[in-house]
């Protein structure tokens, strides 16, 4: 796997993987324009996509028809220099009538525990941890 960054102009670069791209940027304070999100928030963007993508195919294998699914990602940073990850929540929240919450807990957990390459990496270092909400569509 490969990527690479190519900068633009103040703090904004171009990120390019497999021919795709995306912007990243920064606040304005640190010199950046904000208009697109920072490294940081690109990091809990991918660990919600990567943990959302195992759910909903697991759910689709169980047959279970979720109307809605977001991720909410929090994560909380050091104070000082390197503003490292201390830990991170996800908020798994589920829109749907009679949804079963055995099976949706099972897939979350399978993607947390086991498919996640994501959270494998980072909870070699940070804590990372979830809830789960249903509500009604």
């Amino acid at each position: 796997m490969k990527a690479k960054v190519i900068w633009q102009d103040g703090l904004r670069f171009l990120g390019v993987a497999r021919d795709r791209a995306i912007i990243i940027d920064t606040k304005k304070e640190l010199g950046g324009f904000e208009s697109a999100p920072a490294p940081m928030e690109l990091l809990l963007l991918s660990l919600g996509a990567c943990t959302g993508m195992d759910v909903i195919s697991i759910l689709k294998k169980m047959k279970v028809g979720v109307k809605g699914f977001e991720i909410e990602i929090i994560g909380e940073q050091r104070e000082e220099h390197p503003k490292y990850f201390t830990s991170i929540t996800l908020v798994y929240r589920f829109f749907g009538t009679d949804l079963p919450i055995d099976r949706i807990r099972h897939a979350v957990e399978l993607s947390q525990g086991k498919y996640c390459p994501v959270t494998a990496s980072l909870e070699q270092s940070v804590r990372v941890d979830y809830e789960i909400e249903i509500a009604p569509d």
